[in-house]
């Protein structure tokens, strides 16, 4: 269920819209060794080694050993190596990649600052590292009635985005704290015009999320799907979230 979430995932062209931010702030070239932390899927691990060729790899950790076996079960034959491992703490040597795509992880963690130390540790002196980001503060909704809206967002900010649900916005200023120059920080707003678009990346308005996921009082998920679906025939439903992509240059 994890790996079908996060195929469908990617395949959306707001998050692939994100994703080429993403690429162009990184710049990868070839022959670069490359850092996907926290993989998942593998996908983006498998664009980065298409660029880097031959003469570079791409090394993916990510902490599932499931969705690890899954992204070897999806490799493509290009120059990846896939690894189990925890971002916080990585079992890699110290200046042994040009650099690091970390993208909506740090959410996740415990310690996002460590990670990200953890990422600056095993890139080279001049590498970049790029973090992408989700700043769930920013998910908005328009063509339901606004104070339903309200109620179900209070109830659904616990059982639906992670704890860190700020961590895109913090990203440039952990960057700053971390010493890295060069920083660039794009904000990319998601827009969703129908439910159904919605639904792959925003699990709230997913009909196929169960009740008891929700944690909700009796009836307000089924009166806000309600509300969801009827703003859908109407043309009338809009959701938007923010996305950020920061990227840095390691000193020395």
């Amino acid at each position: 269920m994890v790996l079908e979430v996060l195929v469908a995932m990617g395949r959306h062209p707001e998050i692939q819209r994100v994703r080429r931010v993403g690429y162009d702030s990184l710049r990868p070239t070839a022959g670069q060794r490359l850092l996907d932390a926290g993989s998942g899927a593998g996908d983006v691990a498998r664009l980065l080694a298409a660029t880097v060729g031959g003469d570079g790899d791409v090394l993916a950790v990510d902490y599932s050993a499931s969705l690890t076996a899954a992204a070897v079960d999806r490799h493509d034959g290009s120059n990846v190596r896939y690894l189990t491992g925890d971002v916080s703490a990585l079992d890699l040597p110290d200046d042994c990649v040009d650099g690091v795509w970390c993208e909506r992880v740090l959410q996740h963690v415990d310690d996002a600052d460590r990670a990200i130390g953890e990422m600056i540790r095993v890139t080279r002196p001049g590498g970049r590292i790029c973090l992408i980001d989700t700043d769930w503060d920013s998910l908005a909704f328009d063509g339901m009635p606004a104070g339903l809206g309200e109620v179900v967002l209070a109830h659904v900010r616990g059982n639906f985005t992670p704890r860190q649900h700020d961590m895109g916005r913090t990203l440039r200023r952990r960057l700053v704290a971390s010493g890295l120059s060069r920083l660039t920080a794009t904000p990319v707003t998601c827009f969703f015009g129908t439910p159904e678009s919605a639904a792959v990346v925003l699990p709230m308005v997913n009909p196929q999320v169960p009740e008891e996921v929700w944690a909700t009082p009796p009836g307000l998920r089924d009166e806000w799907l309600a509300c969801v679906e009827a703003a859908g025939a109407s043309g009338t439903f809009l959701a938007v979230l923010t996305i950020w992509v920061v990227t840095g240059t390691v000193p020395g």
